[in-house]
């Protein structure tokens, strides 16, 4: 039997986010909530500049923990990536939160996930790729780890509490700002991911040239 693009796909959507869970059975709002959560991140993601075409916007529930999904694709292999592009990244996370706060004027914890994502990648442009402005081009983490009764385990902060403090600062900032401009890019956008979250509410999946479409001019879609 040959192998299809449609079978790759599943392949890529089983791994990224499990098995289809068709079974687990979301309330009115609860379904309504992670649609216009998709939406926001689909509508970041085609949107937004120097990030990957979106593919897929689902809102079938996938493994453990997965309600909903939006698949991203690299259109060529990466080896590097710019502090422009990881905060884009980083915006992407957190269009599902925002768009759950414009429409409901209220979050809920469908977000923890994309919110422990996105801080991960702003302290890691903090302490590991010198990204920082205020802290400037330097490494705050070690790299090593010790050995301790088989186990290993973090070593030390290299730093004092003082520059411990100034990162979690930065790194709120970081999220912060991000969170500010997604917010204004969908409230521009209300309409777009208004209109993708209800047709998601219809059929559930939308993707390629029919996700494109319904996007309109300008998204960035992988057909």
């Amino acid at each position: 039997e040959n192998i299809q693009t449609k079978d790759l796909e599943e392949a890529i959507d089983r791994g990224i986010a499990g098995l289809e869970r068709k079974s687990r059975v979301l309330n009115k709002k609860e379904k309504e909530i992670v649609a216009y959560h998709e939406a926001g991140h689909a509508v970041v993601g085609a949107f937004m500049p120097e990030t990957d075409p979106v593919r897929r916007v689902s809102i079938i529930p996938r493994g453990v923990a997965a309600l909903g999904y939006t698949l991203q694709l690299p259109t060529e292999d990466r080896y590097l990536m710019t502090r422009a592009e990881l905060i884009n990244r980083l915006k992407v996370l957190l269009g599902g939160r925002v768009a759950e706060e414009i429409t409901f004027k209220e979050v809920s914890t469908g977000a923890q996930n994309d919110l422990e994502r996105a801080t991960k990648i702003a302290r890691s442009m903090v302490t590991e790729y010198g990204m920082s402005e205020s802290l400037g081009p330097v490494s705050y983490s070690s790299g090593q780890r010790s050995v301790f009764m088989g186990a290993e385990i973090p070593d030390a902060k290299p730093y004092s509490e003082e520059v411990a403090a100034e990162i979690d600062k930065e790194v709120k900032a970081i999220v912060e700002t991000a969170y500010a401009d997604v917010r204004a890019m969908l409230i521009q956008k209300k309409k777009v991911f208004e209109k993708l979250a209800k047709a998601l509410l219809d059929v559930e999946l939308l993707e390629g040239a029919e996700l494109k479409k319904l996007l309109g001019k300008g998204a960035n879609v992988q057909v």
